[in-house]
């Protein structure tokens, strides 16, 4: 995976003004962003008495990196009633397989940037 596979789903310019353009803080975000989505992510699921819990946290580390699609994914579902909430954590689930995507990708070109220095 490389920096062109990056398919959109995160505007990393959004994570770059945050770190000020600071790679090394930028691949540490973008480790928490993972690792908070792989926490949160099996409670994706109405069964779940978190689900509401996990779509609000995952909006916030979204909103945070620039993954405004799934951010507004999850504020979709964050809002709606337990009774129709499971296609709108269906589009969460898929919003943020497309951004860890993106993640990896990104975290791949930062790898091969590093390894030039």
């Amino acid at each position: 995976m490389a920096l062109r596979d990056v398919s959109g789903a995160v505007d990393f310019s959004v994570l770059e003004a945050m770190t000020a353009g600071d790679d090394a803080i930028g691949e540490e975000v973008l480790g928490l962003f993972v690792q908070q989505a792989a926490m949160w992510s099996p409670l994706l699921d109405v069964r779940d008495d978190g689900w509401r819990d996990a779509v609000h946290t995952i909006r916030g580390a979204a909103a945070g990196i620039g993954a405004e699609a799934l951010a507004q994914a999850c504020a979709g579902a964050e809002a709606a009633d337990k009774s129709t909430a499971s296609p709108l954590l269906d589009r969460v689930r898929d919003a943020l397989d497309a951004a860890l995507a993106d993640v990896a990708a990104y975290r791949h070109a930062l790898m091969l940037k590093s390894l030039r220095a």
